[in-house]
């Protein structure tokens, strides 16, 4: 998976998965004269976390919906198992939604906001408190079912919101922006909870987040998205590694993002294919990157380095090998942040090169870098990508 993935521990529910395939078909969506959804096409797989990822207003939150049964797209499909569920009412689309403001009732307790809907279903007595009991377990709240909401902090509140969205067993459960409203380390907390809920239930996860370090902790495969557009789909590692566009290199992650001019491809000889691909980036001279993708000399491309990749040191580095690529610069701004220092490097007296460095033992780290200091960068020809084609 991705930075900090979290996901991978979810096996032991594949093995009982109780969730829907969702596919969405050419789906578009106006307001009044504002194109929200552009065609969007997506297959979310039975039992997947998959997140819809993007910027405030680039339609995940509109999709969402759509999905839902809150809005009517203005053309497409949106099937559950292969039934087209557009003309179905959200009630009767095997889907709960998990908000972003709770929205508990705050006269009811906790355990009575979990019951609601199957005291509207009147269902029997025993029934309701075994199973608010066993969802009170579920998101470990069952010590605090007589409580009010207002007696509650942020991250007990939504964890109320899941159980009274997962007693009616959906087949879907979507959560629109289910952990905006919390301080960055219960978030944090919540995301793990969360995905541990989803192993044991092993239901269909749709998550909406304009959060990039969230979608790449818990999902199993995302999409990212942009005015309308979805611009790619893949595992963490996939969109991390392998942006499909400029917009996603950036969006996801820091890098270092230029334009680049193809000087030469050279074909190596490994056992599948791959090139060794010379560019020339005007703000900082030639470089080298490998790629499967075919190019021509001439082509104008993007390249992207992430600022991890880079190595950083005083001393000028003593290997003599071909696809490494090595500039001097001089520190710019180093910003220590405890587990780890960036530093905005200037290279060719113009170009700022980003550069991360992990602070792993305190006894290996070598000279401090200071301000003003002279430094080498170093990556691999491996270590660098070209994200798209432009010429």
């Amino acid at each position: 998976m991705g930075p900090g993935a979290i996901a991978p521990a979810r096996e032991a529910g594949r093995n009982r998965l109780k969730g829907s395939d969702v596919v969405i078909g050419e789906v578009s969506k106006s307001f009044d004269t504002f194109r929200v959804l552009n065609n969007v096409s997506l297959e979310i797989k039975k039992g997947e976390f998959f997140s819809l990822l993007g910027p405030s207003g680039c339609g995940k939150t509109t999709l969402l919906r759509i999905i839902a049964g809150f809005e009517q797209p203005d053309c497409g499909v949106v099937t559950f198992d292969g039934q087209d569920v557009v003309s179905v009412p959200p009630n009767r689309r095997q889907a709960n939604t998990v908000f972003q403001n709770y929205a508990l009732f705050p006269h009811l307790s906790v355990f009575e906001n979990v019951a609601f809907s199957l005291r509207l279903k009147k269902a029997p007595k025993s029934e309701v408190e075994s199973k608010v009991g066993e969802y009170l377990r579920l998101v470990q709240l069952e010590s605090h079912a007589h409580k009010k909401p207002n007696q509650l902090s942020g991250g007990q509140k939504q964890r109320v919101a899941i159980a009274r969205a997962l007693i009616n067993e959906p087949r879907v459960l979507l959560l629109d922006e289910p952990l905006s409203a919390l301080d960055a380390k219960l978030r944090q907390h919540m995301l793990i909870e969360l995905d541990e809920i989803h192993d044991k239930i092993g239901i269909t996860f749709i998550y909406v987040t304009h959060d990039q370090q969230e979608a790449l902790s818990v999902s199993d495969r995302l999409a990212v998205m942009n005015q309308g557009d979805v611009l790619q789909v893949g595992t963490p590692h996939e969109i991390y590694e392998s942006p499909a566009t400029d917009f996603v290199a950036r969006f996801i992650g820091e890098t270092n993002l230029f334009d680049a001019t193809v000087v030469s491809v050279e074909k190596m000889n490994r056992d599948w294919v791959e090139y060794m691909i010379e560019l020339d980036i005007p703000e900082l001279g030639r470089i080298k990157v490998t790629t499967v993708d075919e190019v021509r000399t001439g082509q104008t491309v993007s390249f992207t380095i992430r600022p991890e990749k880079i190595v950083i040191t005083t001393d000028r580095p003593a290997t003599k090998r071909e696809d490494i690529n090595l500039f001097q610069g001089m520190v710019d701004e180093p910003i220590y942040s405890g587990f780890q220092t960036k530093f905005y490097v200037k290279v060719m007296q113009k170009t700022i090169i980003r550069v991360i460095k992990q602070h792993a033992n305190y006894s290996d780290e070598g000279p401090a870098i200071k301000w003003k200091d002279t430094v080498f960068l170093s990556w691999s020809a491996d270590d660098g990508y070209i994200v798209e084609v432009k010429n």
